[in-house]
């Protein structure tokens, strides 16, 4: 006898992230954990509304003004333009909803074949402490590596300009500022 649908609501499902946005002028990588259900339904990096990301890289450069939401392609070349790139740490994983403590059977990502697409890269940060946790294999890649306080709003302990201090001197010391 099959499972009914609403017996399935919440279960793991297996889940796959998005592509990079990165290129040749990259300097510094950006890595989330996984992108939430918002993010994966829209396929575009930090999705949900009340997510800080999109407002602290637009407080860190008030006179470029970042495209409005519905042009995401827009939002990554504004990216690209200041030698940002965005990723995940994970390719895939299991996962019900979208918090990072329900993730399972993760698979890391391919960060060397990355590393050739991006000659400038000069440093990786971790956006949140689930990132962070896979530092160490990452730093293997000969990389400076730091953390930075997470964006999400579930980050409800760092206040908003707390978290655009911490962003702002990781932003500045590789040189994108």
């Amino acid at each position: 006898m099959m499972p009914s649908q609403d017996l399935l609501v919440g279960q793991p499902q297996r889940l796959f992230g998005l592509a990079p946005v990165a290129g040749p002028s990259t300097r510094l990588l950006v890595l989330g954990s996984f992108p939430g259900a918002a993010s994966l339904a829209r396929q575009q990096y930090y999705a949900h509304a009340q997510n800080h990301f999109w407002k602290i890289l637009q407080a860190l450069w008030p006179a470029q003004p970042l495209p409005e939401v519905a042009d995401y392609a827009g939002r990554c070349r504004w990216l690209l333009a200041r030698g940002l790139g965005l990723w995940d740490v994970y390719a895939s994983c299991e996962r019900a909803g979208s918090l990072d403590s329900a993730i399972r059977k993760a698979e890391i990502n391919d960060f060397a074949a990355l590393l050739r697409r991006c000659p400038q890269l000069c440093l990786i940060a971790h956006n949140g402490g689930e990132s962070f946790r896979q530092s160490h294999g990452i730093a293997a890649l000969g990389l400076p590596v730091c953390k930075l306080p997470s964006t999400s709003a579930a980050n409800a302990s760092w206040r908003f300009e707390r978290k655009l201090a911490a962003w702002h001197e990781v932003v500045e010391s590789a040189g994108l500022l």
